[in-house]
């Protein structure tokens, strides 16, 4: 009885040898396999066989049942080199070790433009991206001030998995826009006594406003200064929002077109109801803590820098001698100053 008992016993000893072996990656050409959500480990041990994956089922799957492995399988689409051992084939599987696909979401896009990036990418139609972006309990679903979600999808370059859903998505963004808020942040919000729905619209104009970085705080400052005057901001991205953004350069009929528009600066006073498009981490920072100036205007040149003024007579030389090196006459649809 004792040699039959001891050849029972080192049947799976001798199994478990074999699945042990082979802890290399591999060294093949890359193989691509779908884990379906779902699927259970027979499925996804017969998929691994028929890719060459693995060799010898029943070592395989009593590996991964002593080990837990086999209640542990994340779906998604995973790319391995051939010749990859058991163990990190497992380990890979496990631990979710998917492809992903990059997801840009650019600083100062609208919703109207991140809906059908989102739709592209999570296979929704454009319109249901939109609807979800836009639904009025958005704001409180995700945790942020509102108005909606516009300015709080975080600008980024994202890695998800093929298949993540819509909600997901939307989640991870919100999640990248809150950590903007690190304590110190948070600190200087409450000593400045602004809140964090004035800040997001604020850098939203911001990041409109500014092609380079390095003037964000400046063109901050100006803002803050005619807010902190009582003046109205006269911000032109804002009335751009409230024509659609179908323009590019602003122009005084279209300002007279959407007067009543609580987004028109200006003919309305303070800032806009809400953010008008995502603006990123150095927009952010620079509404928070803009540079310290007297600045109350500026006008920008064609590569989009500008030249700043503390009153309306050197504001408008500074205009006057944009407009003699681009223009040989303003006429009377001019862009107004600002």
């Amino acid at each position: 009885m004792k040699p039959r008992l001891l050849s029972r016993l080192a049947l799976p000893a001798a199994l478990l040898l074999v699945a042990g072996c082979g802890g290399s990656e591999g060294d093949g050409p890359e193989i691509e396999f779908t884990v379906p959500t779902g699927a259970s480990f027979d499925q996804v041990t017969d998929t691994l066989v028929a890719r060459g994956l693995v060799g010898m089922r029943l070592p395989f799957k009593m590996r991964a049942r002593f080990s837990g492995a086999d209640t542990e399988i994340r779906s998604g689409r995973y790319r391995v080199r051939e010749g990859i051992g058991p163990a990190p084939l497992l380990e890979r599987l496990t631990e979710g070790r998917v492809e992903t696909v990059a997801l840009t979401i650019p600083e100062g896009f609208t919703l109207a433009l991140i809906a059908p990036r989102l739709a592209d990418f999570t296979g929704v139609s454009a319109d249901s991206a939109l609807a979800v972006l836009t639904a009025d309990s958005a704001h409180a679903r995700w945790g942020v001030p509102g108005p909606g979600l516009e300015g709080y999808l975080f600008p980024e370059t994202y890695r998800f998995a093929d298949g993540t859903s819509l909600d997901v998505v939307i989640g991870e963004m919100i999640g990248a826009y809150q950590a903007f808020w690190t304590p110190r942040r948070l600190r200087i919000l409450r000593a400045r006594g602004w809140n964090e729905h004035e800040i997001v619209t604020l850098a939203s104009i911001v990041e409109a406003e500014a092609t380079f970085t390095e003037e964000m705080d400046t063109i901050a400052s100006v803002y803050r200064n005619r807010i902190d005057d009582g003046w109205p901001l006269q911000a032109d991205p804002t009335v751009l929002y409230a024509l659609g953004g179908t323009r590019e350069r602003l122009l005084f009929a279209a300002i007279d077109s959407v007067a009543d528009s609580p987004y028109n600066t200006y003919t309305q006073p303070g800032l806009p109801p809400g953010p008008i498009g995502s603006p990123g981490e150095a927009a952010l920072a620079a509404a928070l803590e803009p540079a310290d100036t007297e600045y109350y205007y500026f006008v920008a040149d064609a590569q989009g820098r500008h030249v700043f003024s503390r009153t309306l007579a050197e504001h408008n030389a500074a205009a006057a001698e944009y407009r003699r090196r681009m223009f040989d006459e303003p006429g009377d649809d001019a862009s107004p100053p600002r």
